[in-house]
């Protein structure tokens, strides 16, 4: 077996557990608001502060990623944000709770950025589509397994603060685990082959770049200044805020509204609940096959566009549906094809970065996941701020939905074959 699929063993299960620690308080937000006295108004600024912080630092985590390499910075944040974690369960009172789970936010942002770092590296171009296609699907599966697994631990372990800490060991120790067995360069990996290093030298990068596949040493580090002048980047951007803004939903408030619309009890909720996370994980595979398998037939910007488009239209159909639904099963059918739509758009968005990022695959990644977070911050805040001032859920639904039609467009007009600094420079000439 290629040693480079145990690199993407790793980017599984450190994003089944990112997904893990970011969803347990969807699950727990009934025990914490009652035995921390919290309203949903506040339990929303609670989890907005995680998106917040999340968004903010996406790309200084990436430059980090990008000067210092994946192997110390996964390492720094896994033991950051596992120990903001720990701390969640100790933590009393509203201020300190929004400003523990702002810095949880930060540990957690270097985590997607570092590991498109390490992509851009270790993964030849015509596996990188299922590669994140399995990354982001341990988040999926991560996030499934916390809303029915939080309710159980709870009761197990005697508290949701024991909860916390519980995760927050596990994150201990997988980062330990990570700097021990990764390296940055699978040249400089003592368990790759001769032959498997020079087959991932020569197909890393794409054929405009150079002829032996080399890693763009010669690029210069893309400033975010510069990134704002790109249309692909405020174009990738804009439509992961569309993505973000409906899945984030499923994470954060998507357990509390069918507890409480349906009255249902805390573990039926956590089995309907996982759901539509299960069936995102269908659609990043499906997702990612694509990308490969148009990229493998040199369809390059189909290979991006296709997944992109029908998984926008997905989401925007499964979103708009939801209005209309008077049983748990309905509501929860309409968000599973929400879902498995929106979760189509991961393996085309990523590898659309690593394409026109190169060396600064890290921080392209971080700019578009930091300006798409703070749709999940929106989502945190607007739909128990928007279910108060209209007292219907309807609206936040039909903004979700309007979104992902937008977003549809925008991936019409996105050009994963122009590189970063192509773009720029022939900005720069006109």
């Amino acid at each position: 077996m290629p040693t480079r699929f145990f690199l993407i063993l790793g980017a599984f299960l450190v994003s089944v557990l990112m997904w893990v620690d970011r969803a347990c308080i969807s699950a727990a937000k009934e025990d914490m608001a009652t035995d921390l006295g919290f309203s949903d108004q506040q339990m929303g600024w609670v989890m907005s502060a995680f998106a917040l912080g999340y968004a903010l630092f996406q790309v200084p985590s990436g430059k980090l990623a990008d000067r210092f390499g994946p192997r110390r910075v996964m390492t720094v944040v896994c033991l950051v944000w596992s120990a903001f974690t720990a701390l969640t369960g100790v933590v009393r009172g509203l201020a300190p709770m929004i400003g523990l789970r702002f810095f949880f936010g930060m540990g957690e942002a270097g985590g997607y950025p570092t590991l498109a770092r390490a992509f851009t590296s270790w993964l030849p171009m015509n596996e990188r589509g299922i590669t994140n296609s399995i990354s982001f699907s341990g988040g999926r599966l991560g996030a499934a397994l916390a809303m029915p697994g939080v309710v159980w631990l709870i009761h197990t372990l005697g508290g949701w603060q024991q909860t916390f800490w519980f995760f927050g060991a596990l994150g201990i120790g997988f980062a330990v685990m990570w700097f021990l067995l990764f390296r940055d360069l699978p040249e400089n990996h003592f368990a790759v082959s001769k032959a498997e290093a020079k087959h991932i030298v020569h197909s890393r990068s794409p054929k405009r770049d150079n002829e032996n596949g080399n890693v763009r040493s010669a690029e210069t580090p893309i400033r975010f200044a510069q990134m704002l002048q790109s249309p692909n980047m405020l174009m990738l951007m804009v439509q992961y805020v569309a993505h973000n803004f409906t899945f984030f939903f499923t994470v954060t408030w998507f357990f509390p509204y069918l507890k409480g619309e349906y009255s249902l009890t805390s573990e039926q909720t956590g089995l309907y609940a996982a759901a539509p996370l299960l069936c995102g994980v269908v659609g990043n595979w499906l997702a990612g096959f694509t990308v490969d398998r148009l990229y493998s037939q040199g369809r390059w910007t189909l290979s991006r566009r296709l997944p992109a488009a029908i998984g926008f239209g997905l989401a925007a159909i499964g979103m708009s549906l939801c209005v209309n639904m008077t049983t748990p099963a309905a509501a929860v059918i309409c968000m599973c094809v929400a879902i498995f739509g929106s979760d189509m758009i991961l393996s085309p968005s990523w590898s659309t970065c690593m394409d026109i990022g190169g060396n600064s695959a890290g921080a392209v990644s971080g700019a578009m996941n930091m300006v798409g977070n703070l749709g999940a911050f929106a989502t945190s805040l607007s739909f128990p701020y928007l279910l108060a001032y209209f007292d219907a859920h309807q609206p936040f639904f039909y903004i979700a939905a309007a979104l992902n039609v937008a977003a549809i467009f925008m991936w019409f007009r996105i050009r994963p074959d122009r590189s970063m600094h192509e773009e720029l420079n022939l900005s720069a000439a006109s």
